[in-house]
Protein backbone atom coordinates (compact mmCIF):
# COMPACT_ATOMS: atom_id res chain seq x y z
CA UNK A 1 0.00 0.00 0.00
CA UNK A 2 1.28 3.48 -0.76
CA UNK A 3 1.84 6.12 1.91
CA UNK A 4 -1.47 6.82 3.63
CA UNK A 5 -2.40 10.35 4.61
CA UNK A 6 -5.05 11.69 6.95
CA UNK A 7 -6.88 13.09 3.91
CA UNK A 8 -7.03 9.55 2.45
CA UNK A 9 -8.57 8.33 5.69
CA UNK A 10 -11.10 11.16 5.80
CA UNK A 11 -12.16 10.38 2.23
CA UNK A 12 -12.48 6.67 3.05
CA UNK A 13 -14.57 7.43 6.16
CA UNK A 14 -17.33 8.77 3.94
CA UNK A 15 -17.67 5.55 1.97
CA UNK A 16 -16.00 2.61 3.72
CA UNK A 17 -15.53 2.88 7.50
CA UNK A 18 -13.80 -0.51 7.80
CA UNK A 19 -11.20 0.40 5.18
CA UNK A 20 -10.72 3.80 6.80
CA UNK A 21 -10.20 2.16 10.16
CA UNK A 22 -7.57 -0.22 8.77
CA UNK A 23 -5.83 2.84 7.37
CA UNK A 24 -6.00 4.55 10.78
CA UNK A 25 -4.35 1.55 12.42
CA UNK A 26 -1.66 1.40 9.74
CA UNK A 27 -0.90 5.13 9.88
CA UNK A 28 -1.16 5.76 13.62
CA UNK A 29 -0.84 2.38 15.39
CA UNK A 30 2.89 2.48 16.06
CA UNK A 31 2.89 6.12 17.13
CA UNK A 32 0.00 5.54 19.54
CA UNK A 33 1.63 2.38 20.90
CA UNK A 34 4.80 4.23 21.88
CA UNK A 35 2.85 7.12 23.38
CA UNK A 36 0.93 4.66 25.56
CA UNK A 37 4.07 2.61 26.31
CA UNK A 38 5.85 5.64 27.72
CA UNK A 39 2.94 6.15 30.10
CA UNK A 40 2.27 2.56 31.21
CA UNK A 41 5.82 1.16 30.70
CA UNK A 42 5.11 -2.53 30.02
CA UNK A 43 4.43 -3.96 26.59
CA UNK A 44 1.43 -5.99 27.76
CA UNK A 45 -0.23 -2.95 29.34
CA UNK A 46 0.56 -0.82 26.30
CA UNK A 47 -0.88 -3.48 24.03
CA UNK A 48 -4.07 -3.68 26.15
CA UNK A 49 -4.49 0.11 26.23
CA UNK A 50 -3.85 0.35 22.48
CA UNK A 51 -6.46 -2.29 21.78
CA UNK A 52 -8.93 -0.39 24.00
CA UNK A 53 -8.00 2.82 22.19
CA UNK A 54 -8.87 1.32 18.82
CA UNK A 55 -12.06 -0.29 20.15
CA UNK A 56 -13.15 3.04 21.61
CA UNK A 57 -12.24 4.83 18.37
CA UNK A 58 -14.17 2.29 16.28
CA UNK A 59 -17.28 2.66 18.46
CA UNK A 60 -17.10 6.44 18.23
CA UNK A 61 -15.81 6.99 14.69
CA UNK A 62 -19.22 8.27 13.68
CA UNK A 63 -18.98 11.09 16.23
CA UNK A 64 -15.53 12.21 15.08
CA UNK A 65 -15.68 15.92 14.32
CA UNK A 66 -13.58 16.99 11.39
CA UNK A 67 -12.46 20.24 13.06
CA UNK A 68 -9.62 18.40 14.78
CA UNK A 69 -7.10 16.04 13.28
CA UNK A 70 -7.61 12.30 13.58
CA UNK A 71 -4.30 12.02 15.39
CA UNK A 72 -5.36 14.55 18.03
CA UNK A 73 -8.63 12.70 18.53
CA UNK A 74 -6.84 9.34 18.77
CA UNK A 75 -4.17 10.80 21.06
CA UNK A 76 -6.90 11.92 23.48
CA UNK A 77 -8.44 8.45 23.50
CA UNK A 78 -5.05 6.77 23.92
CA UNK A 79 -4.06 9.07 26.79
CA UNK A 80 -7.35 8.39 28.57
CA UNK A 81 -7.01 4.64 28.05
CA UNK A 82 -3.45 4.67 29.41
CA UNK A 83 -4.50 6.68 32.46
CA UNK A 84 -7.48 4.38 33.03
CA UNK A 85 -5.15 1.39 32.94
CA UNK A 86 -2.77 3.08 35.40
CA UNK A 87 -5.69 3.78 37.75
CA UNK A 88 -6.73 0.14 37.47
CA UNK A 89 -3.18 -1.03 38.28
CA UNK A 90 -2.99 1.36 41.23
CA UNK A 91 -6.29 0.01 42.57
CA UNK A 92 -5.15 -3.60 42.06
CA UNK A 93 -1.99 -2.87 44.02
CA UNK A 94 -3.84 -0.85 46.68
CA UNK A 95 -1.81 2.29 46.09
CA UNK A 96 -2.73 5.77 44.99
CA UNK A 97 -2.11 6.87 41.44
CA UNK A 98 0.62 9.17 42.79
CA UNK A 99 2.42 6.14 44.29
CA UNK A 100 2.17 3.92 41.21
CA UNK A 101 5.55 5.19 39.95
CA UNK A 102 7.33 2.67 42.21
CA UNK A 103 5.56 -0.20 40.51
CA UNK A 104 6.17 1.31 37.08
CA UNK A 105 9.85 1.94 37.91
CA UNK A 106 10.25 -1.72 38.85
CA UNK A 107 8.66 -2.63 35.50
CA UNK A 108 11.11 -0.35 33.70
CA UNK A 109 14.04 -1.96 35.49
CA UNK A 110 13.03 -5.40 34.23
CA UNK A 111 11.93 -4.36 30.75
CA UNK A 112 13.88 -5.42 27.68
CA UNK A 113 12.96 -1.99 26.30
CA UNK A 114 15.42 -0.49 28.80
CA UNK A 115 17.89 -3.38 29.17
CA UNK A 116 21.50 -2.34 28.82
CA UNK A 117 20.69 1.34 28.84
CA UNK A 118 21.15 2.73 32.35
CA UNK A 119 20.60 6.30 31.11
CA UNK A 120 17.19 5.36 29.67
CA UNK A 121 16.19 3.71 32.96
CA UNK A 122 17.31 6.76 34.95
CA UNK A 123 15.40 9.10 32.63
CA UNK A 124 12.28 6.92 32.78
CA UNK A 125 12.47 6.75 36.57
CA UNK A 126 12.76 10.54 36.70
CA UNK A 127 9.74 10.90 34.40
CA UNK A 128 7.76 8.48 36.56
CA UNK A 129 8.30 10.72 39.58
CA UNK A 130 6.48 13.57 37.85
CA UNK A 131 2.84 14.31 38.61
CA UNK A 132 0.50 12.78 36.01
CA UNK A 133 -0.14 16.00 34.05
CA UNK A 134 3.56 16.92 33.87
CA UNK A 135 4.46 13.37 32.82
CA UNK A 136 1.95 13.45 29.96
CA UNK A 137 3.04 16.90 28.78
CA UNK A 138 6.72 15.98 29.00
CA UNK A 139 6.24 12.76 27.04
CA UNK A 140 4.24 14.48 24.30
CA UNK A 141 6.64 17.42 23.98
CA UNK A 142 9.97 15.61 24.43
CA UNK A 143 9.40 12.21 22.83
CA UNK A 144 6.63 12.97 20.33
CA UNK A 145 7.84 16.50 19.53
CA UNK A 146 4.28 17.78 19.59
CA UNK A 147 3.64 21.51 19.63
CA UNK A 148 1.94 23.10 22.62
CA UNK A 149 -1.07 23.74 20.39
CA UNK A 150 -1.31 20.01 19.55
CA UNK A 151 -0.94 19.05 23.20
CA UNK A 152 -3.59 21.62 24.10
CA UNK A 153 -6.01 20.02 21.65
CA UNK A 154 -5.41 16.62 23.25
CA UNK A 155 -5.49 17.66 26.90
CA UNK A 156 -7.85 20.63 26.82
CA UNK A 157 -5.27 22.69 28.71
CA UNK A 158 -4.12 26.18 27.72
CA UNK A 159 -0.75 26.52 26.02
CA UNK A 160 0.45 28.76 28.84
CA UNK A 161 -0.32 26.09 31.44
CA UNK A 162 1.32 23.46 29.24
CA UNK A 163 4.48 25.53 28.92
CA UNK A 164 4.60 25.90 32.70
CA UNK A 165 4.01 22.16 33.20
CA UNK A 166 6.76 21.27 30.74
CA UNK A 167 9.18 23.75 32.33
CA UNK A 168 8.50 22.34 35.82
CA UNK A 169 8.83 18.79 34.51
CA UNK A 170 12.21 19.51 32.94
CA UNK A 171 13.47 21.14 36.15
CA UNK A 172 12.30 18.18 38.26
CA UNK A 173 13.91 15.68 35.88
CA UNK A 174 17.17 17.63 35.92
CA UNK A 175 17.10 17.72 39.71
CA UNK A 176 16.39 13.99 39.92
CA UNK A 177 19.23 13.17 37.51
CA UNK A 178 21.67 15.40 39.41
CA UNK A 179 20.83 13.64 42.70
CA UNK A 180 21.76 10.18 41.41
Amino acid sequence: MSQITENDIRAALASDAERAFRMIIELYGRKLYWHIRRLVITHDDADDALQNTFLNAWKNIGSFRSESSLLTWLWSIATNEALNLLRKRAKENSVSLDDIEGILAASAEGSIWFDGDAAAVRLQNAILKLPEKQRIVFNMKYFEEMTYEQISAVTGTTTGALKASYHHAVKKIEQFLEED
